[in-house]
């Protein structure tokens, strides 16, 4: 894969496979936006790219679930780069952990599920909206959502991050492809099942009986995102080592 003069725009890039991508995505030639809530991490990992790559790599600090900070994300990419050739909606997380509740689904504070879909849903709805209007004056763009397992799956722990997940996986990507495909932009989802980005992840079962390094999701979503897919759009890939086939009384 080559993106060679290509620019993508990473929420929740100061870590985890958001980092992993950025760093991978400029090796690979392109320039990398590293947009986090956490504005001096982000500084700092933009900081060792571009060391490695330089002026390959700037940071945004932004609060995805801030429209106005959303628009100004874009606008700082853009104005540092002049285009946005893909972005990848890595920001979110499930919102009893993030919140630290605990307790049955009635008994967890309505504003911690608030959180929860603000992050996980809205967080890239708001960067698809304004993000898609940059790509449409372009002509060209890729966007990559992430869903995951739960959203095909269903949580009695985090209902909104699995409600969330699953409007990413379904409505909101197809619609997405559905709308930008007449102005050459493409819109596919990317859905992990566990990866050990935390030790938890490696006690979820799989039918390949392991978690995905993350590394494995980061080369998925560099190859969706590339040229040699530019066919694939609308769809959503559901990466998860086969739990979603899994049967109970097989494993």
């Amino acid at each position: 894969m080559n993106f060679s003069g290509q620019v993508a725009l990473v929420t929740g890039a100061a870590s985890g496979m958001g980092l992993l991508f950025s760093q991978a995505f400029a090796d690979l030639g392109g320039r990398a936006v590293l947009v986090d809530r956490d504005e001096e991490a982000a500084r700092a990992r933009a900081a060792e790219i571009a060391e490695k790559h330089p002026k390959c790599a700037i940071a945004v600090g932004c609060d995805v679930r801030s429209y106005d900070g959303v628009v100004a994300a874009r606008d700082k990419a853009v104005a540092a780069f002049g285009k946005i050739d893909i972005l990848v909606n890595f920001a979110g997380g499930a919102e009893t952990r993030i919140c630290h509740a605990s307790g049955e689904f009635p008994d967890i504070p309505i504003e911690v599920y608030d959180f929860g879909i603000d992050v996980n849903l809205k967080g890239q709805f708001y960067f698809d909206h304004a993000v898609m209007k940059q790509m449409r004056a372009q002509k060209s763009g890729v966007i990559v959502n992430i869903g995951s397992i739960t959203g095909e799956e269903g949580s009695a722990w985090n209902v909104a991050y699995a409600t969330s997940k699953s409007g990413v996986m379904n409505g909101l990507t197809k619609s997405l492809a559905l709308y930008g495909s007449k102005y050459g932009v493409r819109c596919v989802c990317v859905s992990p099942g566990p990866v050990l980005t935390r030790p938890g992840m490696a006690s979820m079962k799989t039918a390949l009986g392991r978690a995905a390094e993350p590394d494995e999701i980061v080369n998925m979503i560099l190859y969706a995102a590339s040229e040699e897919c530019a066919f694939l759009d609308g769809v959503n890939i559901l990466m998860d080592g086969g739990r979603s086939i899994m049967r109970n009384k097989d494993y």
